[in-house]
């Protein structure tokens, strides 16, 4: 009886039991995708905080579920999925990419995040949206793209660099360019190209550091611009960062892309030169003795010195993988010949990256290697040319009934030291620079867990430069005629990098997540130079010159050799909760050798929080994105040059006379120990809002901001008995920048035969120097004849950066003498080189195959300093035999041709313009019949087509640094290299 009962109480029991688990049971499953499983999903059992993340094989298990309850998948980049479970203890579930998610994650240092979580001010460049046609500089892609981004191309010259500011200058003396990281390895601020002087006819402007960098391999751009956003850069975030991601390996896939283009290219604008007649006729009307002039020939010395550059480039790349890594491997070649003889510009570059799985996803590791060689040819046309002039200025000045050769083919004499013909200045010159580039970089990451890994990267960016110049002993100028000079300038510029970090990255449930990373970073910058000047040859052929260097009998030579350390540790925090308040904190705590034991470290820390409206009930329907952001941080600038805290002393170069005399150099004072040398430090706060309509077909954000920048690095006079005349110190004065940026972005239509889409963004800025309790200091050296010592900007208390400091001009006397309002004085006139607008508008239209892409941009609000009007178009010129402009001919009865040659505003000119920068035509070939082809596209671009401006100059967006006692202007054109108008016609095909 007993017993019965005892079987009837456990049946009783276990049917109890089995009630309560068929309504709560636990579940298991693989999340996977088209690769293979993914870590570190997130499920979560919908309205509850009940979830797991998947591990390194994409498993799962949740206790307490409910049968009849929904499970939540998510993960970044996918779309979200809900599963019901309908009473199922095993659900394996397939995840999709989403490609609209997937475009909107950007990168910020250390990590990428979605656009919708970010909290600062960030900007994203896709590939597709890149500017197209001859680029000379990965800048040159996003021109005009982002608001808040000032990029100008100040030369046409091959190889040669861009300007880039992100939201102002900010410094008076120290490095105004930003941080440039590519894949994680953050870059040296040093110009990369050996420099060559040579002479003072001009050798050849800086090249840009980022050659090496092929933009077919170029995936995006992204641009931290505001404190919160690149405090995680601490010293080197003042001047905002920029993210180069390259293209990455291929898994799963196996990829074959051939890109090819060919390009002719021709001098925008030319000068309204005088003929041979006019030239003449003018000579006559001056009262010059016309016999004397007349030197028989009849030349256009710009035709002379222009031609149509033809230009080609091929690109090619090729990948494949499977579920456990991948690589891509690409090449590129370029050949760009100048728009001015014997320039020109010779590429080659291969670049190889992998990325690779081990112990079931919880080792990654990922490699690039890059390798580059620039070889580009060089004119006499640069920054330090003096009176005399350069290639450019002997162009516009030379007479035109000059023939530039004489009978016997040689180059014709001018019969004057001061005067240079230009083919002999072609003829008798040979400037060259070789780059090899390498950079390489390696990462590995461990995941202890799907949510808390340890990543460690170690790399090396090491280029080889060198430059060659030689002047032969035929040239007919002073201190080269009879001798001849050559000079051979190495540079070498070696970065290490080595840090690691752990990340940590969880959501909890669908109310909290986070993402928190604590770092550590170590590198090293070791500059190595070296200079070989000679003279006195007996050869006279510029090549021969510098193969049997050798061979002159006066040389001198001077070598460098200087290291600087950076060490860095580092924290972020992101917090997110309830999907709409977001949170960021940053700190980095940097150490420099470039300042004293006592001012060494530095810390720069950074706050930024946003809050999606857009998720509350209270925001209309109308928004489909609705953010706003708050951020403050500090970051720092280092770049300045090394050793400038310690006593040094000099051992002399020595220098040679003009009559080929060496004189040797001796021990000098260079500088007293400063261990009060400290950093320059920048606050700013940031406030945006970003916006969406219609279902985000229509987008936006707006930012106002302000910067301020104290602790000033500068060159001041020195404390004798230094050799030197300056010696750098902080001072107590504050740069200030402050705007305002707006971006729209709508798809006007979008449908499966149309699509248009448009885009335009502006900037307002404003620039102020204020707490300035220095001298006033001049910068923006005027050059050219009678202009010895002359400047026109000044730094100063309550002024823009490189104010305009003039005479005001009021126009001729009756006697034709300029005259000047408050007498010959100079003052400032309220006037700036700094654009207070800057604007870039685009659209693009779709067709079925075709597409037509049309790019603006524009920069307003600001003046430029026509020097090559000043120094080489005056009356005075040309009654002395030089040619000039047919303006400068028609003021012959106004102005007296003895004028003097003074700085005034006279030649200060709106730099106002509006560019079609880019305006591309395609079509894509339909290839459904051929599997082998996935993609063929022809096109043609052409870029800068034409320019709405008032300058009277060649091209308005131009700024020669004139730069007085290291200190830089904007703004100044003289002779600059022109550039060009260049149609190009290409194919790109995808296997």
């Amino acid at each position: 009886m007993k017993g019965m009962i005892l079987k009837s109480l456990t049946f009783l029991i276990m049917m109890l039991s089995g009630s309560v688990v068929f309504s709560q049971i636990t579940v298991t499953g693989v999340v996977s995708d088209s690769g293979g499983p993914i870590p570190g999903v997130n499920v979560v059992v919908k309205g509850t905080t009940n979830g797991a993340s998947t591990d390194f094989d994409g498993r799962y298990t949740i206790n307490n579920v409910p049968s009849g309850g929904t499970l939540v998948f998510s993960y970044l980049g996918f779309v979200t999925r809900e599963v019901p479970v309908n009473g199922q203890t095993t659900l394996n579930v397939t995840m999709q990419e989403d490609a609209a998610e997937l475009e909107q994650v950007v990168v910020i240092g250390y990590g990428s995040i979605r656009a919708k979580d970010a909290t600062g001010a960030v900007a994203t460049v896709k590939s597709d949206d890149f500017n197209q046609g001859i680029i000379n500089s990965p800048e040159q892609l996003i021109q005009g793209k982002t608001a808040g981004v000032q990029i100008t191309q100040t030369s046409g010259e091959p190889g040669a660099g861009v300007n880039l500011r992100i939201r102002g200058t900010s410094s008076v003396r120290a490095n105004n360019n930003p941080l440039y990281v590519v894949d994680g390895f953050p870059l040296s601020g040093a110009d990369t190209s050996a420099g060559a002087a040579g002479s003072d006819i001009g050798a050849s402007s800086a090249s840009n550091p980022l050659s090496f960098l092929n933009p077919n391999d170029i995936a995006s751009i992204d641009i931290l611009k505001d404190a919160s956003a690149t405090a995680i850069y601490g010293s080197r975030g003042a001047n905002g960062v920029v993210l180069i991601t390259t293209k990455q390996a291929t898994t799963g896939v196996h990829l074959l892309e051939f890109n090819s283009s060919i390009s002719v290219s021709s001098v925008n604008n030319r000068l309204d030169l005088l003929n041979r007649d006019q030239f003449l006729d003018a000579q006559e009307r001056l009262g010059s003795d016309i016999s004397l002039l007349d030197l028989g020939g009849n030349t256009d010395w710009q035709d002379f010195i222009y031609r149509d550059g033809i230009s080609s480039e091929y690109h090619a790349a090729f990948g494949g993988g499977n579920d456990n890594g991948g690589y891509r491997f690409s090449v590129g070649y370029v050949d760009q010949e100048g728009i001015i003889e014997q320039t020109g510009l010779e590429r080659l570059t291969a670049r190889v990256n992998g990325k690779y799985n081990f112990f079931d996803n919880k080792l990654k590791l990922n490699f690039q290697l890059n390798v580059s060689n620039v070889d580009i040819d060089k004119v006499p046309i640069s920054d330090n040319a003096n009176a005399r002039g350069d290639l450019l200025s002997a162009t516009y000045y030379s007479n035109p009934t000059l023939s530039p050769y004489d009978a016997d083919g040689n180059p014709t004499s001018t019969g004057s030291l001061e005067q240079l013909n230009p083919a002999a200045i072609l003829a008798f010159s040979e400037i060259n620079t070789q780059t090899l580039r390498t950079l390489n970089n390696l990462s590995l990451e461990y995941f202890f867990t799907p949510e808390l890994s340890l990543k460690s990267n170690i790399g090396v960016d090491k280029s080889i430069s060198k430059t060659e110049n030689a002047f032969s002993p035929d040239f007919e100028l002073t201190g080269t005629q009879g001798l001849g000079r050559a000079q051979v300038d190495e540079l070498t510029l070696t970065s290490t990098l080595w840090e690691s970090y752990l990340n940590y990255n969880r959501d909890f449930n669908e109310d909290h997540s986070i993402n928190a990373l604590i770092g550590y970073s170590y590198q090293e910058f070791n500059t190595k130079t070296s200079a070989l000047i000679a003279a006195d040859f007996r050869l006279s052929e510029p090549g021969a010159m510098l193969d049997n260097i050798a061979s002159a009998q006066v040389f001198g030579a001077n070598t460098g050799n200087f290291t600087d350390e950076l060490q860095s540790f580092f924290a972020r925090v992101n917090y997110s909760l309830l999907n709409k308040y977001l949170f960021t904190g940053t700190i980095r705590v940097d150490g420099s050798t470039r300042f004293g034991p006592d001012k060494k470290y530095g810390r720069f820390p950074s706050f930024a929080a946003a809050w999606r409206l857009s998720e509350e009930n209270f925001i209309p329907d109308i928004f489909s994105d609705l953010k706003l952001r708050l951020g403050y941080g500090v970051t720092g600038n280092q770049e300045i040059p090394s050793n400038l805290y310690v006593a040094r002393t000099r051992f002399g170069l020595g220098t040679i006379d003009n009559g080929g005399v060496f004189f040797p150099g001796g021990e000098s004072i260079v500088a007293f120990r400063n261990d009060k040398l400290q950093w320059e430090e920048s606050s700013q706060i940031n406030l945006g809002l970003d916006f969406g309509f219609l279902n985000n077909r229509l987008t936006g954000s707006v930012d106002l901001f302000r910067k301020e920048t104290t602790d000033l690095l500068l060159q001041i006079s020195g404390v004798a008995p230094a050799d030197t005349n300056s010696a750098w110190r902080n001072i107590d004065a504050t740069v200030i920048n402050e705007g305002v940026e707006l971006t729209l972005n709508y798809g006007i239509i979008q449908n499966e035969d149309l699509q248009w889409d448009t885009s335009f963004n502006i900037s307002y800025l404003k620039n102020e120097v204020t707490d300035f309790e220095e001298a006033p200091i001049n910068t923006g050296q005027i050059d050219g004849p009678g202009l010895t010592g002359a400047f026109a900007q000044q730094i100063a208390d309550g002024q823009p950066l490189y104010a305009y400091f003039l005479r005001e001009f009021i126009g001729f006397d009756d006697n034709g003498i300029a005259q000047y309002e408050g007498g010959d004085v100079q003052k400032f006139t309220g006037d700036s080189p700094l654009p207070k607008y800057n604007l870039g508008f685009s659209n693009s239209l779709k067709y079925k195959n075709v597409d037509l892409n049309l790019f603006f941009s524009g920069q307003f609000g600001h003046k430029i300093y026509n020097n090559t009007q000043n120094a080489l178009f005056s009356l005075a010129n040309l009654s002395q035999g030089r040619n000039a402009t047919e303006a400068t001919a028609a003021l012959i009865g106004t102005e007296n041709p003895f004028n003097s040659a003074d700085v005034s505003t006279r030649f200060l000119e709106k730099g106002d313009f509006l560019r079609l920068q880019t305006a591309t035509l395609g079509y894509t070939l339909n290839m459904d019949n051929y599997e082998w082809i996935n993609k063929v596209r022809l096109f043609i671009n052409a870029q800068n087509l034409f320019v709405i401006t008032d300058y009277s100059g060649q091209d308005p967006e131009v700024s020669i640094n004139k730069q007085i006692n290291g200190v830089p202007s904007l703004g100044i054109d003289y002779t600059a290299f022109p550039k060009s108008r260049t149609f190009t016609f290409g194919l790109n095909v995808t296997f």
